[in-house]
């Protein structure tokens, strides 16, 4: 270190002669106007705060590798995948879903499993969650349940009988609600639970042929999960500790790693499969589509700033490469839009300059110009159209997706037949094929605790608990009249039948 300490400078390198006192006029007076070095820092201090994330607000981070394993090449032109032993950099950010910034991150909740792969032709962004599934199927259903989920407009609390009244009236949420409240909704950390891209995504090869796919993630650390109560503990204790058991696995070296499966579904028989493929509601069954592995992500450097590298980082579907698209998922369709439009207003419309958003391997050629904060050089004085005869960039035809075929005339469809095999078929699966007993019973308790009369904060919250209880009889038997007895209502299963 130099004997000399660095001079301290504004923000345009004006030397500072006072750090310690405010130009005032007199030692009593007040402050004067022209005092510049106060006002940039006040301001700055003012605008610390870029806007939260409206959902996954509380998130934490770090750098890693992919490293391909497996040949899928006939499935997949993308570059990520062309090689066994090609190594990818990339970025990953987990977080909490419903709660701010400063919330805990062992708190019951989904947690947000957003990945960014640094290809050679671009960014691939994957930006899923810790569950293969989700409450919604359509899209304009979304902020409202994200509503339930925040805090109530009148009192600024999060009483229980708002997600509980939504979820009641929302029969295709739960199978969600199954996986949030059994023991999977309170993951210890990032590195002891799986990570899903939950849509169905497409795959395209060299040969124009299109398959459907799914995204799995499976963690190499084991599944360790918080009980109900502990959770809650820790959430009061140490409300980062999920933020800090990573940063610290990582600083020992003990790199958690994950390995990626995929499900493969040529396209044609998504036209007659026995349930809706893009349905994100649902699984697709193991038994018909087999996991296919593909390769190994491992998490190997912790960022150096976090608001430079965490919380500007901006994940969005849209951000695909070729070999890679979208499916007919109506939720997925307007997460390409929303995503990315929400970065814009949080972070301003150049986020893509923000350096843990630029592309690595790949250079990034556009006629976007000016904007706020354009740093990079603004184009200079190349030409800022398209097409053009002064050697501006120009499309490549080579890496065109093949046509998705699209029938149908234009209306609002319900997101579901209504009859009780799609809503509660797969949820009946996991009660009797995925839960043991601890869990059932840990799933009860959890689901018991939460709409319990002190926890739903509503004089009268039994019209919701016995609407909630007919779809947990309708699930299954057993697990409505457990319900039931927790909630001591027992006599609402003769309304169910």
């Amino acid at each position: 270190m130099s004997d000399t300490p660095q001079r301290l400078t504004t923000a345009f390198g004006n030397p500072v002669p006072d750090n310690q006192n405010s130009q005032t006029a007199g030692p009593r007076g007040p402050v004067l106007m022209q005092d510049f070095h106060l006002v940039e820092k006040m301001a700055h201090f003012n605008r610390e705060r870029i806007p939260e994330r409206v959902v996954h607000a509380k998130g934490y981070g770090g750098y890693g590798t992919f490293t391909a394993t497996h040949d899928i090449t006939k499935y997949t032109r993308a570059k990520i995948f062309e090689k066994i032993g090609k190594a990818t950099p990339m970025f990953a950010r987990f977080s909490t879903v419903g709660g701010e910034s400063g919330s805990g991150d062992t708190a019951r909740d989904p947690r947000g499993f957003a990945l960014k792969f640094y290809t050679d032709e671009g960014n691939w962004d994957l930006t899923g969650n810790n569950t293969p599934i989700f409450f919604i199927r359509d899209p304009l259903k979304f902020s409202d349940f994200i509503h339930t989920q925040k805090r109530d407009p009148g009192t600024h609390l999060k009483p229980h009988w708002r997600r509980w009244d939504y979820w009641s009236l929302s029969p295709e949420a739960i199978h969600q609600v199954m996986f949030l409240y059994s023991d999977r909704g309170t993951p210890v950390s990032a590195r002891f639970m799986d990570g899903f891209g939950s849509h169905t995504y497409s795959l395209w090869n060299n040969a124009g042929e299109r398959y459907w796919v799914k995204f799995h993630f499976k963690t190499q650390q084991g599944i360790k999960n918080f009980s109900d109560a502990d959770a809650a503990a820790m959430t009061g204790a140490d409300p980062d500790y999920s933020t800090r058991d990573l940063i610290e696995a990582v600083d020992r070296g003990e790199f958690p790693k994950w390995k990626l499966f995929i499900q493969v579904m040529p396209e044609r028989e998504a036209d007659t499969y026995k349930i809706h493929p893009f349905d994100l509601t649902k699984v697709w069954p193991h038994a018909d589509y087999p996991l296919i592995e593909v390769g190994v992500m491992e998490l190997n450097r912790n960022v150096d700033n976090y608001f430079e590298e965490v919380e500007q980082a901006a994940f969005e579907p849209s951000n695909i490469v070729p070999g890679i698209g979208f499916s007919p998922d109506k939720v997925l369709q307007n997460r390409v839009l929303s995503y990315a439009d929400a970065h814009r207003y949080r972070l301003g419309v150049n986020y893509h300059q923000v350096p843990v958003n630029q592309p690595k391997h790949a250079k990034a050629a556009v006629y976007h110009r000016d904007g706020t904060l354009r740093v990079d050089g603004n184009g200079g004085g190349s030409v800022d159209f398209e097409p053009n005869s002064f050697g501006g960039p120009v499309q490549d035809p080579t890496v065109k997706e093949p046509p998705l075929r699209i029938d149908g005339n234009a209306d609002r469809y319900a997101s579901y037949k209504g009859d009780d095999e799609d809503l509660y078929g797969q949820p009946r699966l996991f009660w009797e094929k995925v839960l043991d007993d601890t869990g059932k019973k840990n799933l009860v308790d959890n689901i018991v605790g939460s709409m319990s009369n002190p926890n739903m904060g509503i004089a009268d919250p039994r019209p919701i608990q016995e609407r909630m209880l007919r779809h947990w009889y309708k699930v299954h038997p057993d697990f409505g009249a457990a319900v039931a007895r927790g909630l001591g209502l027992e006599k609402v299963k003769t309304a169910a039948e």
